[in-house]
């Protein structure tokens, strides 16, 4: 893969300037420590209302990034997953070209920073050898980082025992030159400390779209380090995002014998001047992930028919409003005659289960980490604490109405296409439904005022929480929908829900159910909540994290074009 882009040709360097983390060293765990420590604060710093726009997100990852952060306030599971993506590629998603904003978000993580920093290693085997090579060729070395000052040194000390601090002519932090990248101010700095004046006889190798953009704009070679190996198609759909924003390398090298590849090809007699060191065995990449079954790429579904939707956490968000309603019943619990009927912990589906039992019977109130991660819906909270009890669970959504009537009113769609979403299905002329276990006197008041808009004219029924003698998980209020609407039941009969209780339901009915992702769960987690075990045996027949997924997902089905 060294030889991309073969049409640039390249310029023998006089210095060689290199990104930090992700190129030359490894600090991801502390990093996004950091940077989920930070994300709570976006708000307290006046950084919401500064993010970009889904719509104007620069890619579609972009988007989903933004989306999530706004609702969760963490990193997308999947971006800690996978840590492909940096600090700074995070925050130009988020901010784009408010330079303001993307200044105080790095000064926030740089606080935050502080307390996980530390533990440092080289990113590949053998890179303190190449970087003496290249010295010995008379090439000036040096970094620039949007690491501050403070921990880039303290990190340079680290490594093989400091070592590395002889190797660098000049250095360069986010701190000391004006602007961050993408800013060019960084790498002209740079140049400037090493008399070489930016142009192609000086390359930037970093790990990011954002250090390929920089370079570009500082008029300097730039060299992508495909730190995470990304395949073929992976790296066009990268640098096609940055395209406008001049952000295409110049050349791309899976490691550091490809960049010495690269240096030979410009200069054939560099090998015969020093002693390469020893070639090492390509670096190889992870085994491919297999999908699970319910995954949409290989879920085996019946078309729809007619589509039913959950509510809350579904189609829309009134989360606040739900977690300060169950705040205020929690500590009624022993009054309600409800404390002693709390399932015995050692029943629980999950050791998170177990702990939220204990924690409520102890305090008679919600673990704080249960609502900062606002995941976990009124009816699986109940399900959770009361198990099979459908008396207790009777009397707990009973008492929630109570408060949830202080609280309610506004709701927001869940992804600012939802609605776009629904006019797509009804232009299919597919027959659409509500499934809710809100009573009817909230959810009437929410689907007339969603973001001001009224939502009522794209279903065709709608079952709540008090239509029915039971509530979800029992199948009662898709039948009685199913019926309204004239239809049989069957596989044909698609449910979407974002809770372990609608999935349950859909499988009792006998209904396709489609498990709306939008809290974003993790892989160990959908398994953990949907062991597929005698005691807890029902799965969703296919998960989405989006509605953008689910609308692909239909198109697919039902044969339409896309």
């Amino acid at each position: 893969m060294a030889n991309r882009h073969p049409s640039e040709m390249l310029t023998m360097p006089r210095a060689i300037l290199f990104d930090w983390h992700g190129t030359l060293v490894n600090t991801l765990d502390a990093m996004y420590q950091a940077i989920e420590d930070m994300l709570p604060q976006l708000e307290e710093l006046g950084l919401i209302d500064r993010m970009v726009p889904e719509a104007e997100a620069g890619s579609t990852d972009d988007e989903k990034l933004i989306r999530y952060i706004r609702i969760f306030r963490k990193l997308h599971p999947r971006v800690l997953a996978e840590r492909r993506i940096s600090r700074t590629e995070i925050f130009d998603a988020l901010f784009a070209d408010d330079e303001e904003a993307r200044l105080l978000a790095h000064r926030a993580y740089n606080e935050s920073y502080r307390k996980f920093y530390g533990e440092v290693y080289p990113y590949q085997e053998g890179i303190s050898g190449y970087l003496k090579y290249l010295k010995a060729q008379g090439i000036s070395l040096g970094v620039a980082t949007n690491r501050s000052r403070e921990f880039f040194d303290n990190e340079l000390r680290r490594l093989e025992d400091g070592d590395w601090q002889s190797l660098f002519t000049t250095s360069c932090c986010g701190d000391e030159a004006g602007r961050h990248k993408p800013a060019p101010d960084m790498l002209r700095h740079a140049c400037a400390q090493l008399g070489v004046e930016p142009g192609p006889e000086v390359w930037y190798v970093g790990d990011s779209s954002t250090d390929m953009i920089t370079a570009r704009a500082a008029g300097v070679t730039p060299v992508f380090y495909n730190a995470s190996l990304l395949s073929e198609f992976e790296l066009n759909q990268l640098f096609s995002a940055s395209d406008n924003r001049g952000g295409r390398p110049q050349r791309v090298v899976n490691d550091f014998e490809e960049l010495i590849d690269a240096l030979e090809q410009v200069s054939p007699g560099l090998a015969a001047a020093s002693t390469r060191p020893e070639r090492l065995p390509p670096r190889q990449p992870l085994p491919p992930h297999i999908e699970p079954d319910w995954h949409p790429a290989v879920a085996n579904l019946t078309p729809p028919q007619l589509i039913l939707f959950d509510w809350h956490a579904t189609l829309v968000d009134t989360l606040d409003a739900m977690y300060h309603a169950v705040d205020d019943l929690l500590p009624e619990l022993c009054e309600l005659g409800l404390m002693d009927r709390l399932v015995k912990p050692e029943t629980s589906k999950s050791p998170d289960d177990q702990r939220l039992v204990e924690y409520v019977r102890q305090r008679q109130q919600l673990h704080p980490r249960v609502k900062a991660d606002r995941k976990i819906s009124r009816t699986d909270i109940f399900e959770v604490l009361f198990g099979d009890d459908n008396e207790a669970k009777r009397v707990a959504h009973a008492a929630f109405n109570g408060h949830y009537r202080k609280y309610f009113g506004n709701a927001l769609p869940f992804e600012p296409r939802v609605r776009d979403m629904l006019e797509g299905l009804v232009a299919l002329d597919m027959p659409l439904g509500i499934i809710t276990n809100r009573d009817r006197e909230f959810f009437e008041k929410e689907l007339a005022n969603v973001a001001g808009e009224n939502w009522s004219s794209y279903f065709q029924t709608t079952v709540c929480g008090d239509d029915t003698s039971r509530r979800k998980p029992h199948p009662d209020q898709l039948e009685k929908a199913v019926d309204n609407l004239q239809h049989n039941m069957g596989k044909e009969v698609w449910y979407v829900g974002d809770s372990t209780t609608d999935t349950i339901a859909a499988r009792n009915a006998g209904a396709t159910s489609v498990f709306f992702n939008g809290a974003q769960w993790d892989q160990p987690w959908l398994n953990t909540i949907f062991p597929g075990n005698p005691r807890y045996p029902h799965k969703p027949d296919v998960v989405v994290n989006d509605f953008a997924e689910f609308w692909a997902l239909v198109l697919a089905c039902a044969g339409s074009p896309t």
